[in-house]
């Protein structure tokens, strides 16, 4: 990636060979990508990436223990589902020299240097994509035997050599009443490494090892302790880097699409009407007490009650709408019936009609437009009288506490919820929620769209196992 060229130039396939760019499953990214490659590729494995970090971030968000093998696991279902293969390749600690390694490789060397571009520009975003890299980073460390361990250190110059069993003997009471979740067994069969005590400041902080003169001594399951301090030091340093170089990046295709990627939605692409199971309108009420999400919900017993939204709620509510099926004429007759109860037919069609027909594509610039995902509506700004929105993030908790006993939310979840919403994770608030209105079935990923989340609903009421992507 070269920021310093300012002429374009055609494009051409990278010319790379892959044994001796990519020899291991782990990278410490010190080496940037070289030639070119497509701008469909680019934002193909910019996204790919994005959805990787983004599941890390969620089941460490549901309650599982991080790096735990239940964590693990639900990474590698959701990273299936997503069709995400190449990462979950990487995180079986193969390390094998087969194309597809190579390739997942590759994917993970390319896909890590896009995202540098688009997370390079803020302190906070930084802050984020440093810290999902590490767990990334960890994650597949972990899977790796000691022999791969070890070509890897050597390969990128980090010297670890383990200390002599005469320098063991010596300090073995003392590695035994430091050394923490270690037996007298293991520690006698473990190798121990001597490094400053400053590269591993979190195992000194935790008292969980062995301290002298200036030296900690560390087995080797606290290896990555070490090497994760170099990673994150290299990574800060190549963000810093990467944000005043930023300038030099002329491509406007390439430079919009980094700027909005981390507000990006990852998720299925809704935009297409469900036609297989077109909703009967008159069944609506039924279909929100059962399957809305509560942002949608609210939107629709607001409409009964009030026969009015303003027009970002109703472009909100009609495009849900319309991606769970509701037909056209079927839409366009239930806002007309609710509306007229508070005007006449000709204001209804002078004032509103319009919206609905371009909603679906009927008039104007005739564009198929996509419903709101939870990313969208979270980041949406919310005035006085409006009622859009995410209920979680823009409602007062002691409204939201309100609407989870009327759902019938146990006092318990309610209480999960509410702390998920006061830290700021709105998604997770909204699984959880579905997860207590939906006797405890989880749905199959974290909720970050509405219509997954009518969908999913649907899927378990009618008994089906639809795969959400």
């Amino acid at each position: 990636m070269d920021f310093t060229a300012r002429k374009r130039k055609s494009i051409k396939p990278v010319e790379e060979n892959p044994c001796s760019q990519y020899p291991h499953d782990l990278n410490m990214y010190n080496t940037p990508p070289t030639g070119e490659i497509t701008l469909e590729e680019f934002e193909t494995l910019a996204i790919h990436r994005l959805q990787l970090l983004r599941t890390l971030e969620q089941n460490s968000l549901k309650g599982h223990k991080i790096f735990s093998d239940e964590w693990k696991r639900c990474i590698k279902e959701e990273l299936t589902k997503l069709e995400l293969k190449k990462f979950v390749r990487l995180m079986n600690g193969l390390d094998g020299q087969t194309d597809l390694d190579y390739s997942a490789r590759r994917t993970d060397h390319l896909s890590h240097y896009i995202l540098r571009l688009a997370y390079c520009r803020s302190e906070d975003l930084r802050r984020w994509f440093i810290n999902r890299e590490l767990e990334w980073f960890k994650l597949r460390f972990m899977a790796q035997n000691q022999n791969t361990i070890n070509r890897f250190l050597e390969s990128n110059k980090l010297i670890y050599v383990p200390i002599t069993e005469e320098e063991k003997d010596e300090i073995l009471n003392e590695l035994i009443m430091s050394t923490a979740n270690m037996s007298d067994i293991t520690i006698r069969t473990t190798n121990f490494f001597k490094v400053p005590f400053d590269e591993v400041y979190s195992l000194v902080r935790n008292r969980r090892i062995f301290v002298k003169m200036g030296y900690a001594y560390i087995p080797t399951s606290e290896l990555i302790v070490c090497v994760q301090a170099k990673f994150r030091a290299n990574l800060s340093e190549a963000l810093s880097v990467a944000n005043h170089r930023l300038p030099s990046l002329d491509d406007d295709r390439i430079n919009t699409f980094l700027l909005n990627l981390y507000n990006s939605y990852t998720g299925k692409d809704y935009s297409t009407p469900n036609s297989e199971k077109e909703i009967d309108i008159r069944n609506l009420d039924n279909y929100s007490k059962k399957h809305f999400p509560l942002c949608m919900k609210h939107l629709h017993e607001t409409l009964r009650a009030s026969h009015h939204l303003k027009h970002d709620s109703r472009l909100q509510y009609g495009l849900f709408l319309k991606a769970i099926g509701v037909r056209f004429d079927d839409a366009l007759e239930f806002w007309r019936e609710e509306f007229t109860k508070i005007m006449d037919n000709d204001k209804f069609e002078k004032n509103y009609s319009y919206n609905v027909k371009h909603a679906y594509g009927k008039v104007g610039s005739m564009v198929n437009y996509s419903p709101f995902s939870c990313l969208k509506i979270i980041m949406g700004s919310v005035g006085a009288g409006d009622h859009h929105g995410c209920p979680f993030k823009h409602w007062d908790a002691s409204l939201v506490k309100r609407k989870m006993m009327d759902c019938g939310v146990a006092s318990e979840g309610i209480e999960s919820i509410l702390a998920l919403v006061k830290n700021g994770h709105f998604q997770i608030a909204c699984t959880k929620y579905f997860e207590f209105t939906h006797s405890l079935q989880a749905p199959s990923t974290t909720i970050n769209h509405p219509n997954q989340f009518f969908e999913e609903s649907i899927n378990i009421a009618t008994g089906e196992k639809k795969k959400i992507v």
